[in-house]
């Protein structure tokens, strides 16, 4: 599909379909801002993506991109307001400036879709050695796993992590 068809095909699903997008984001997110945000992300993928020529069931594919962009949302809120509540409880001396909560809270959302593709277990063994610095065999008390085990999840959370990195 050429560059110019592309474009006028985003531009009809977009008139089609914004209105109805962004109604109902709107009824799942309680806010108009965040619904009309979301809304904008949504399409802005279908062209980066440059599928908008090709949609069957344009309402479910939009919703399927938007469904994922509110989980992201209320993830990223999540993982911001547990790192506020850890700042608060920090000596004021210690604390970081705008700019260094900025570049924190995005390296643990980088950290976070990292880690998303990971099972449970895989991830609670990687972050035990990882982040709170456990031994094999500490860890794999904690999880009731065995040493063998923690070896094998430990290395397939690394080499996901790699792949990712490489993306």
């Amino acid at each position: 599909m050429s560059t110019a068809s592309t474009g006028t095909a985003l531009h009809v699903l977009y008139r089609d379909h914004h209105g109805w997008l962004r109604g109902w984001l709107r009824q799942r997110l309680n806010n108009s801002a965040d619904a009309a945000d979301l809304a904008q992300d949504t399409f802005v993928r279908v062209m980066v993506a440059r599928t908008a020529g090709n949609l069957r069931e344009p309402r479910h594919y939009l919703s399927t991109i938007a469904r994922g962009l509110v989980i992201d949302l209320y993830r990223r809120r999540s993982l911001e307001q547990a790192y506020l509540e850890a700042l608060a409880l920090r000596p004021e001396q210690y604390a970081s400036s705008a700019e260094e909560r900025a570049v924190i809270l995005d390296s643990l959302m980088a950290i976070d879709r990292l880690l998303d593709g990971l099972g449970a277990r895989t991830r609670a063994i990687f972050l035990a050695v990882q982040l709170d610095g456990l031994t094999y065999e500490k860890t794999a008390e904690r999880v009731g796993v065995s040493v063998t085990t923690v070896r094998k999840h430990l290395a397939i959370g690394l080499l996901h992590c790699l792949q990712l990195e490489d993306v």
